[in-house]
């Protein structure tokens, strides 16, 4: 059963991975890079810090840093325990499908999935939580063309790009809980020692 998985995951990655060969490489190049959306993380900071209170927009700015560096903690820690080999490194594939990158490290569940979706998550949910539009459910665009990118490079399977976005999803929605309820301990504390000091 769990070989069928695994190969329905290899035939799935075979059969994308193809549909690009030798179109759009230098386009999937380009968006898997993580510093060319460095504009967009700035773009990000601004918007949060301009939502609300100076200093709750720049708590949230720690708050979307913390998310990224916790995730990709915790993307680490998953991938070297389960150790599944990279497409590019896995010899029944490597020939078969186009490479266009070849990390050494493991590849469930994919770090660029997970920690985009958990930015984002978090990013959008903040904004919406101060200053509600629906324009920015748009900002998900990015981190699904990023995830897309790593099956088109050849460096992860499909179940590691979709299991890498649930993680970014729910990983980015409890900081989203995290930071109001710190807010509110803080308001909170501030209320008891307004009434204190009277």
């Amino acid at each position: 059963m769990w070989e069928d998985l695994v190969q329905i995951d290899r035939d799935i990655l075979s059969y994308v991975n193809g549909l690009w060969v030798g179109r759009f490489s230098e386009f999937w190049l380009f968006v898997t890079q993580i510093e060319h959306w460095i504009p967009l993380y700035i773009l990000f900071f601004i918007l949060l810090y301009r939502s609300t209170h100076w200093k709750k927009g720049l708590a949230c700015v720690g708050m979307v840093l913390t998310v990224a560096i916790f995730t990709l903690w915790l993307t680490d820690l998953v991938k070297n325990l389960v150790a599944r080999l990279r497409p590019n490194n896995e010899p029944l594939l490597m020939d078969s499908i186009h490479v266009l990158q070849r990390p050494e490290n493991f590849s469930f569940w994919s770090g660029h999935s997970a920690v985009s979706f958990a930015v984002t998550t978090v990013v959008v949910l903040l904004l919406q939580h101060f200053k509600p539009s629906r324009w920015y459910y748009l900002f998900f665009i990015w981190p699904v063309m990023f995830a897309l990118s790593r099956l088109f490079v050849g460096v992860h399977y499909p179940a590691d790009v979709t299991v890498g976005m649930l993680v970014g999803l729910l990983t980015g929605f409890l900081f989203y809980k995290l930071t109001l309820w710190l807010f509110e301990v803080l308001q909170n504390s501030r209320k008891r020692q307004s009434i204190s000091n009277r």
